[in-house]
């Protein structure tokens, strides 16, 4: 299996357009600090790639990976289509720049798939462009269209969803609940029997979430703040890290407890501007770092 990361920071980005935390500062002062908004590719047969989760940089994030780069027909691409770990804004508005596609494969639950087309009108904009074929992600894996469809992400590699929240976007706030509309994906490569848990949002560590990891080979978790209080002593919101859905990396029920028990390979992505991991002199890196636990960068490659 190989995993290529294109983007480990939160809502916003970093430096985010309109902000001059430390962590913005700090990223338009060094370039080597910015961070695009989290995302991975995912290699599923020799020259075909599906992007887990499609932000609004995802036309840099190709350019900046040669193997996702079209060719060598004028129109040929190896982006063979998108997995969603949510509906939120910052993991599907790149959706509407892939409209120049032939066609388009997403796979996503059924309440993500819903708030896409019902309230963001995903179909009745990108119909008159390009063909969508969706494929519903569950706890069982990616149901193909086809009885005779190749495997979930072709021969590759298998998928398949674990629910981590019932957080809805703003947008479908008054959606009905489910506990589908957050997942972390474990993808499974069967030649190998090797596998890799992303999940880059996540609300509460349940049994199931704690399965998967502990079964996995590498494990690409949450890590958008450092602490619970970290959203209020910055100023960017009156509620707490957990208030906001993400559970905090330090303190009491924080991640890094958790993750520091696991044999796999351990990183945190989902970075938010606010967190003090931004920085790459910042003393959390050393405490990370005597559990085991790693800080995901753009651009690295992970082979399982």
């Amino acid at each position: 299996m190989l995993l290529r990361v294109l983007g480990t920071a939160a809502g916003g980005g970093i430096p985010q357009w309109n902000c001059a935390c430390p962590g913005c500062s700090g990223a338009r002062a060094h370039c080597v600090r910015r961070r695009r908004h989290a995302s991975l590719a995912v290699r599923a047969d020799e020259g075909r790639w599906y992007l887990v989760n499609a932000t609004p940089d995802i036309g840099d994030q190709i350019e900046a990976h040669p193997v996702l780069h079209p060719g060598p027909g004028p129109r040929q691409t190896p982006v063979a289509g998108v997995v969603l770990t949510d509906a939120e804004l910052d993991h599907t508005l790149g959706i509407w720049r892939l409209r120049e596609a032939d066609g388009l494969e997403i796979l996503a639950t059924a309440p993500v798939r819903q708030a896409l087309e019902d309230r963001l009108r995903l179909g009745e904009v990108l119909t008159p462009y390009t063909a969508l074929t969706w494929r519903e992600l569950g706890r069982r894996g990616a149901q193909p269209l086809r009885a005779d469809a190749p495997g979930p992400l072709g021969s590759g590699v298998r998928i398949s969803a674990v629910p981590v929240s019932d957080k809805r976007p703003r947008y479908a706030a008054d959606a009905p609940g489910h506990d589908a509309w957050v997942v972390a994906l474990r993808l499974y490569d069967p030649a190998t029997g090797r596998s890799a848990l992303y999940a880059p949002a996540v609300a509460a560590w349940s049994d199931d979430l704690h399965r998967a990891a502990a079964e996995a080979d590498c494990v690409i978790v949450d890590g958008t703040f450092w602490d619970d209080e970290e959203p209020r002593r910055t100023g960017i919101s009156a509620r707490t890290a957990t208030g906001m859905g993400h559970l905090p990396i330090d303190g009491p029920g924080g991640t890094a407890d958790i993750l520091a028990t696991l044999s796999a390979r351990c990183l945190y992505t989902h970075l938010n501007n606010t967190n003090p991991l931004v920085d790459p002199a910042a003393p959390q890196h050393k405490q990370l770092a005597r559990l085991g636990i790693e800080v995901a960068d753009d651009g690295m490659v992970i082979e399982l």
